[in-house]
C-alpha cells in the first residue's frame, strides 16, 4: 500500500479489536495496512458482486449517511456493492475498512489497488492471511467471520439465491450482531436472498432514518447532524415515469431528458424498481414493470 503504516497484531496485543476478540473464532493475528485505531465498532455493508443500479444505489446512501455519523464502514473490497461502500464512506470522509481473503499486501481484485491504497489512508487494509497469501476460495469464506466480527451490525443491501452473503449473515448471528436487510422487488432475481433475510427476522432497512434506529443502541448517536434524505416518490418522479413509458431509458439519458443529475436518477430508479414500477431491461435500458 502506497505510504500506508504496515501493522501486525496478535490477540494478546492491547491493540487488537475488542468487539472482534469478543467472536466464537477470532483470527490469531491480523495483518493490515492504515490506521488501527479504524478498527472499532462499526457498520457491514454487503451484498452482490453482479450488483444491479439498485443494489448500487443503496450501498452507496447508506454507507455514505453511515459514514458521515462517524461509523466505520466494513467490507470486503468486492466489486459491486462491496467497492461502492468504500467509496461512498471515502467520499464523505468517513473511515472505513476493507477485510481480504488474502493477504493485506495482495490487491484483490487486481483493478481494486487504487481503491484499497485510499482506504488504507483514512482506514485500514486487513487480513488473517500472512503477508503475500494469494486468495483461495476457501479463504473467502473464512474472511467473511471477520467482517461480521468487526462490527455491531451487518446490513445486507442486495443478495440472490443462492449468495455467499449468507455466510456473513450466519457470522453475525454467531456472533451476536444484528443483521439488517434492504428490501427488494419481489420479481428481481437479484434481491431474493435479501427478502429471504428479512422474512426469515432481519431488520428491514428502507431509509437511513431506520437504520438511525437500528444503529443508535449499538454504536451511539450519529457524532454530528446529519441530513436523512426522504424516500417517498417525489412528484418528479411522475414524470420520469412517464418519459420511461414513452421511451425506456438509461440513467445517463434519462438525466438529460429531465434535466438532472444521473446520481439523483439513479436513485429514483432504485426506488421505483424496489415498488414495482419499473424494471431494468436487458440492454440496461429501464422502462415500466
Amino acid at each position: 500500500m502506497s505510504g500506508a503504516t504496515r501493522f501486525e497484531i496478535g490477540l494478546d496485543d492491547p491493540r487488537y479489536p475488542a468487539q472482534l476478540k469478543d467472536t466464537p473464532d477470532p483470527p490469531k493475528r491480523l495483518y493490515g495496512f492504515g490506521q488501527i485505531s479504524a478498527l472499532r465498532p462499526g457498520l457491514a455493508v454487503i451484498g452482490a458482486r453482479k450488483a444491479t443500479p439498485y443494489g448500487l444505489s443503496a450501498a452507496t446512501m447508506f454507507a455514505g449517511w453511515a459514514a458521515k455519523a462517524s461509523y466505520p464502514i466494513v467490507s470486503g473490497g468486492a466489486v459491486g456493492c462491496d467497492q461502492a461502500a468504500h467509496r461512498a464512506a471515502l467520499a464523505h470522509e468517513g473511515t472505513t475498512v476493507a477485510v481480504m481473503a488474502g493477504g493485506a499486501d495482495i490487491a484483490y481484485p487486481s483493478g481494486a489497488g487504487a481503491l484499497l491504497d485510499a482506504v488504507a489512508v483514512n482506514g485500514a487494509v486487513i487480513s488473517e492471511q500472512p503477508w503475500g497469501t494469494r486468495p483461495a476460495r476457501w479463504m473467502f469464506r473464512r474472511r467473511n467471520r471477520i467482517i461480521a466480527g468487526l462490527s455491531m451490525a451487518v446490513l445486507v443491501v442486495e443478495a440472490g439465491l443462492p449468495s455467499g452473503t449468507f455466510s456473513t449473515a450466519d457470522d453475525a448471528l454467531a456472533a451476536g450482531r444484528d443483521v439488517l436487510a434492504v428490501p427488494g422487488s419481489i420479481l428481481s432475481p437479484e434481491s431474493r436472498g435479501s427478502n429471504r433475510l428479512i422474512s426469515q427476522g432481519a431488520t428491514i432497512i428502507t431509509d437511513v432514518t431506520d437504520l438511525r434506529l437500528a444503529l443508535a443502541p449499538l454504536l451511539g448517536e450519529p457524532h454530528d447532524e446529519v441530513h436523512i434524505p426522504g424516500t417517498v416518490i417525489s412528484e418528479s418522479s411522475d414524470s420520469l415515469l412517464t418519459a420511461l413509458r414513452a421511451n425506456p431509458m438509461r440513467a445517463d439519458d434519462a438525466a438529460v431528458a429531465l434535466g438532472t443529475d444521473v446520481i439523483t436518477i439513479t436513485r429514483r430508479f432504485g426506488l421505483l424498481e424496489a415498488q414495482g414500477m419499473l424494471k431494468r431491461y436487458s440492454d440496461g435500458r429501464y422502462g415500466p414493470a
